[in-house]
């Protein structure tokens, strides 16, 4: 197929960020030998505004893609995080190109009011929608005319190249990254952990406390050092919501501690997440594992193994264009195992 993907490349960042959802299902989209297109809805509007005042530049990106839709001529237009392409230009990509299909991915969580907000705009135009968040937490998108599905965060075998579980000399103990400080209260207790843990083991924070964010090969390069790690989502009470850490961690080989209220032990395997139910029981886990380097070592190597087999990103590009054509899924995919291929819920 042709794909038309709309998303935000940042490339004023030049290489200093961490490789997104978004590329990693464009590498899947690549492997399975479709023709892959971009257009990045932010940087265009930079790009051709005047001072580089993106707002000023919504009306040129439209016309830009427009254009570059009318060139391609795409199969399938994949829309992302965009604030900035209209309903309009949508309905004037399906004129263009008669028989082309239109679906929106996000991978944000439902609870941050504007996410909501552009998937359910979104959803009135476009034929498909898939959310990083559990397919029963959907319903209240039903009816307002796009078929909706779940769609984990993937790993990628050229990016989640690491594979910590077979490493001893780790000198990281725990890790969070993270600078994110609205819609949660993670911060407090990120604190009391420094507090209690500070003489036992070492436990890093980058994004908070004094410590710089990391990104980039920054990022890779502390993940190569780390035994354990947080994946603390913004709040811990939607059905598989996790943010894009998860599969960074487990497709690395790092143990990773998840609440237990987001129902991942569903989904995965037994003896490869570690779950808790609130600091007391995250606390004993931490120091559980933390002695028992062996049982860590076990339970990453499962997590990484279960992810580069069942959670990649060639298999979850696969499903999502068998999804967006209705085509009978060629494959057993195990977040797809609660819905019919509508996307209804069974």
């Amino acid at each position: 197929m042709r794909v038309l993907h709309i998303t935000y490349n940042r490339l004023r960042s030049y290489g200093a960020n961490r490789v997104s959802w978004a590329q990693k299902l464009e590498f899947g989209l690549i492997r399975d030998e479709h023709y892959v297109q971009d257009f990045s809805d932010r940087d265009v509007a930079s790009f051709s505004a005047p001072l580089g005042i993106r707002e000023l530049g919504f009306k040129k990106a439209n016309k830009r893609l427009l254009e570059l839709s009318e060139a391609f001529e795409p199969d399938l237009v994949i829309v992302g995080h965009t604030d900035i392409v209209t309903l309009e230009s949508l309905r004037e990509i399906r004129r263009q190109n008669p028989g082309c299909l239109i679906i929106h991915c996000n991978c944000d969580p439902l609870f941050v009011p504007n996410n909501d907000e552009r998937i359910a705009r979104l959803a009135t135009e476009v034929d498909a929608v898939f959310v990083t968040t559990g397919r029963r937490e959907l319903k209240r998108y039903e009816g307002l005319g796009a078929r909706l599905y779940h769609i984990p965060n993937p790993v990628d075998g050229s990016v989640e190249n690491l594979d910590n579980s077979q490493k001893t000399d780790l000198d990281i103990d725990l890790l969070f990254c993270g600078n994110e400080t609205k819609h949660t209260k993670r911060y407090e207790m990120l604190s009391r952990f420094r507090e209690q843990l500070k003489d036992e083991m070492n436990f890093k924070t980058y994004g908070y406390f004094g410590e710089p964010t990391v990104w980039g090969r920054d990022y890779d390069r502390v993940l190569a050092r780390t035994r354990m790690a947080l994946n603390l989502n913004r709040q811990d009470n939607e059905y598989w919501y996790s943010s894009d850490r998860m599969a960074q961690l487990a497709g690395n080989g790092v143990l990773f501690f998840t609440h237990s209220a987001t129902r991942f032990d569903e989904l995965l395997p037994e003896e490869s997440a570690v779950y808790f139910d609130d600091e007391d029981s995250l606390l004993a886990g931490i120091r559980e594992f933390h002695h028992d380097d062996d049982k860590r070592r076990h339970w990453a190597s499962r997590a990484r193994e279960f992810f580069h087999q069942e959670i990649n990103s060639q298999l979850c590009s696969r499903f999502m264009i068998e999804a967006a054509t209705e085509t009978p899924f060629s494959h057993d995919y195990v977040w797809a195992r609660d819905i019919n291929l509508d996307g209804s819920m069974k």
